[in-house]
């Protein structure tokens, strides 16, 4: 069978869903196909949308859906630890009130966010959902593109994204390279209750290994985490009973919380830096972890994704009526969002290797740098600026 739609989504992960939320919104006719069927296996990962990001979603009206259950982040502090075990030495809270703003962002747990989402899509007689299925071989055309499905069936699209994970195969088939960063690192992912209110403050502490960060949710006594560390001590963390586990917890949290204990499962990631060599092949717009991976440090990873998207959709709109996927567009794709990019990944490499230090005379760097950042009003404030996007 032969499907005609103007956009082709590969992937249905929360970035191919936003691009799908945000183009059906916008009138295009639109096809995702993702290999998970739609009742997935739980998530444990939240996601933290900042406010550029929750802009966007608030263009296509899905905003509407998540904001009652958005746990609003209005301080990131960053803790160091990297002296006496447990011990805080410096704090340093960036404030989104100093710019005027309510909050940074707002956090969602992402089994939420894709209930919500495929709840929003289902109102739109535009969109299709295949899944589980899976994008085949690729056929670019002068004026669109043929694309197998492994099921059988053929789409005709003026405009494939890519959204299909930073192993992607459609860039893989495309021929575009990627250069990759290892870092020896892996990232437990779980969720918390805790004695204290999080009274909507993201924390990050610095020790060695990575950062470990508590994230607020929509019930203030409970955050999600993303405890880095590298591979080896990861492995153990996670092999733990839960009573070993929560009192290693309980040493890393350093107290900021009260007593804190995890709820729930946990997983497991490994954590690498990764940038493609290009954003665009023939018919074809490179989206999310197809085109970049990040550590999670600083809410980047997914809100760099929808940056890329907010760029498409202005171009793709702009030339709605003539070729959506013509190589000029996706050329311009790539110059808007390439420099930008990579900029973002050295900066989050950077962070990470220093939030890793070991050494007491790189801790001792860390903590001074972290002590100058925030001294410094002009400083701080452009810190703040260009972590929500600002440029």
């Amino acid at each position: 069978m032969r499907i005609e739609c103007e956009i082709l989504i590969a992937g249905g992960g929360v970035a191919g869903l936003s691009a799908a939320c945000t183009f059906a919104a916008a009138g295009f006719e639109t096809l995702c196909v993702d290999p998970a069927p739609p009742a997935t296996a739980q998530d444990l990962r939240s996601t933290a949308f900042l406010l550029p990001s929750v802009e966007l979603l608030r263009e296509s009206g899905l905003w509407e859906m998540l904001e009652p259950h958005a746990a609003p982040l209005s301080i990131m502090r960053i803790l160091d630890a990297g002296g006496e075990a447990g011990v805080i030495r410096e704090q340093a809270d960036f404030l989104a009130a100093d710019l005027g703003l309510p909050a940074f962002g707002y956090n969602l747990p992402n089994m939420l966010l894709r209930e919500k989402m495929l709840a929003f899509l289902a109102k739109l007689p535009n969109f299709q959902l295949l899944a589980p299925e899976s994008v085949g071989k690729l056929t670019p055309r002068s004026r669109g593109a043929l694309v197998q499905l492994a099921g059988g069936d053929q789409v005709s699209a003026r405009l494939v994204i890519a959204a299909d994970g930073r192993n992607s195969p459609l860039r893989e088939q495309l021929g575009i390279g990627v250069k990759t960063w290892r870092y020896g690192q892996k990232a437990l992912v779980f969720n918390t209750r805790h004695t204290e209110p999080h009274q909507n403050i993201s924390t990050e502490i610095h020790r060695s290994g990575g950062p470990f960060t508590l994230v607020p949710t929509e019930d203030p006594y409970s955050s999600a985490v993303v405890w880095m560390e590298r591979g080896p001590r990861a492995a153990k963390l996670f092999a733990m009973e839960d009573a070993a586990f929560n009192a290693a917890l309980a040493e890393r949290a350093c107290g900021t919380l009260g007593a804190i204990e995890i709820t729930g499962k946990r997983a497991l990631w490994p954590i690498i830096a990764q940038r493609a060599a290009r954003l665009n092949g023939p018919r074809t717009a490179l989206l999310a972890e197809a085109a970049h991976v990040i550590p999670p440090i600083g809410a980047q990873g997914l809100n760099m994704s929808l940056t890329d998207l907010k760029h498409l959709k202005s171009l793709v709109i702009e030339a709605r009526g003539q070729d959506i996927g013509a190589p000029e567009l996706l050329q311009k794709y790539h110059r808007a969002r390439w420099a930008d990019m990579a900029a973002r990944i050295k900066g989050v490499d950077l962070l990470n290797r220093a939030s890793m230090a070991g050494s007491p005379m790189l801790k001792d760097l860390r903590r001074a740098g972290l002590k100058t950042l925030h001294s410094v009003r002009p400083l701080r404030d452009e810190l703040m600026k260009r972590g929500l996007g600002a440029r």
